[in-house]
């Protein structure tokens, strides 16, 4: 069992978790995951790390509620445990200097780009942070990244905050100031605004890294369900990446994984509503049981 030591709403339908797993953190770099389990029989998801601290053997998780296991995932609170954490898993990102970066997160991909983000700038680098989100409320991890950034530019869908626009408008403006070339980008978030990401910056051939969300059970290459297409040769996220050069990724056929269960996930989402307001008893008898231990 992981224990949870912090939890939070940083936005609507979206909690940070700080949890107790000291193995984990003390390997922890940037681009990691975890494969997280709620409880026992339950799914396995893959989850970024986005911040880690090695002395006090905590992980933090930024997690949205998008169905069922996140659902229950987030209904946890401090003193709560998580099941299983296994991890860290992934190859790590590649931090050198390349001169100006530029992270591009949407939603919670903008856990993913925060860790990058520290490590990218004790490495000499200029970073510049483009986060999106629908309205202000889905802006998330703003403070965080401006005391690691030397720039940060919040946008909305709706110009309720921040640029009004979407990342990519942003992007394009800060790809296009001749005066303060960039050298690489990395990007995060919605597989939509990845590859609209990967296009803006596709003629000027910079290089562009996406960290991959398809779908893991494992995070190990055994069962095969996070395969993805890059430069026309199979990979496996979990192993092989999770980034990828975002201008050889076959983004149509990740979403095409993305949306195979969307009916099933549906159904076992209202399922496990039902489940949340009325509790199992034999899940209480069993945290009763183990209390008393």
């Amino acid at each position: 069992m992981y224990p949870i030591r912090e939890a939070k709403w940083l936005a609507p339908a979206v909690k940070r978790l700080v949890v107790e797993a000291p193995k984990v953190a003390s390997r922890h770099l940037p681009g990691h995951f975890v494969i997280v389990r709620v409880r026992e029989g339950g799914e396995r998801i893959p989850l970024t790390i986005a911040d880690s601290a090695a002395k006090a053997g905590t992980i933090t998780l930024v997690v949205q509620v998008v169905g069922a296991t996140t659902e229950r995932l987030c209904a946890l609170e401090k003193g709560d445990a998580i099941r299983d954490v296994v991890g860290p898993l992934g190859k790590p990102t590649e931090i050198e200097n390349f001169g100006h970066v530029i992270l591009v997160g949407g939603g919670v991909g903008t856990a993913v780009i925060y860790p990058q983000a520290g490590a990218l700038k004790k490495t000499g680098n200029k970073v510049t942070a483009v986060i999106g989100g629908r309205s202000k409320p889905y802006v998330i991890m703003e403070e965080e990244l401006r005391a690691v950034c030397d720039e940060v530019y919040p946008c909305t869908d709706d110009g309720s905050y921040g640029y009004s626009g979407f990342v990519t408008g942003k992007l394009k403006e800060l790809v296009e100031n001749k005066s303060d070339p960039v050298h690489a980008v990395l990007t995060a978030g919605p597989v939509p605004m990845m590859k609209a990401v990967a296009e803006v910056t596709r003629e000027s051939k910079i290089l562009t890294i996406a960290s991959l969300n398809p779908i893991m059970v494992d995070g190990t290459g055994m069962c095969g369900g996070c395969r993805v297409n890059v430069a026309g040769e199979m990979k496996f996220a979990c192993v092989d990446g999770p980034e990828f050069d975002a201008h050889q990724v076959d983004f149509h056929e990740l979403t095409d994984r993305l949306t195979a269960y969307l009916e099933k996930e549906k159904i076992t989402w209202e399922r496990a509503k039902e489940d949340l307001q009325h509790p199992c008893k034999l899940d209480a008898a069993e945290a009763e049981s183990r209390a008393r231990a």
